[in-house]
């Protein structure tokens, strides 16, 4: 009986490692994509991509200063 609970632990366990830390897993999905999304926000933060207001209106560039 410990045996077989030894097994099907280390089968789950090594099941998961490769989940995680694998090919496709969400840290190397992470590593991937993390700079194009941080470059898209960044452009959208610079150019006002679909800001809005508190009512829900789109936001409006105004003329800053005197």
């Amino acid at each position: 009986m410990t045996t077989e609970l030894v097994l099907l632990l280390g089968i789950y366990a090594y099941i998961l490692m490769g989940v995680f830390f694998g090919e496709f897993g969400p840290l190397e999905t992470f590593k991937k994509s993390g700079p194009r999304l941080g470059a898209r926000i960044e452009r959208d933060i610079s150019v006002g991509y679909q800001f809005q207001g508190k009512d829900g209106s789109k936001a409006n560039w105004e003329k800053a200063g005197p």
